[in-house]
């Protein structure tokens, strides 16, 4: 296994629905960190920093084509579109955007493109 500095943070080889899903999921851990997270309404302080990095942590799993990664970044994706439909079903109407983008997150990650290419090329 090759040390982290060898790895990519993004990689121009993946299909565009798995290079959308990285760049979702920095998204989510940097604007998480900027502005707030669904995470730490619903989860505490401690998990929700868990969670964003585990965000991270499956863009770079996903772009150096690791399974875990892959993994790791539907349970982030769908844990987030579950908090937001709870916030939402709560009460709050600002969310509706980020429930989209959630929603995509899971999209792009599940799409037939995605699920194929990890079948054959991720190890």
């Amino acid at each position: 296994m090759p040390g982290l500095s060898n790895w990519r943070w993004t990689n121009p080889s993946l299909p565009q629905t798995l290079q959308i899903s990285v760049w979702l999921l920095y998204a989510t851990a940097v604007f998480g960190l900027l502005l707030g997270s669904i995470f730490s309404a619903f989860l505490g302080p401690l998990l929700a920093i868990g969670a964003l990095v585990a965000a991270v942590a499956a863009g770079l799993g996903i772009s150096n084509e690791r399974k875990w990664g892959y993994v790791l970044g539907i349970v982030v994706a769908m844990l987030e579109t579950l908090l937001w439909v709870l916030a939402i079903v709560d009460g709050a109407r600002q969310g509706i955007i980020s429930l989209l983008f959630a929603i995509a997150l899971v999209a792009l990650l599940v799409h037939p493109m995605s699920r194929d290419y990890r079948r054959i090329w991720f190890r």
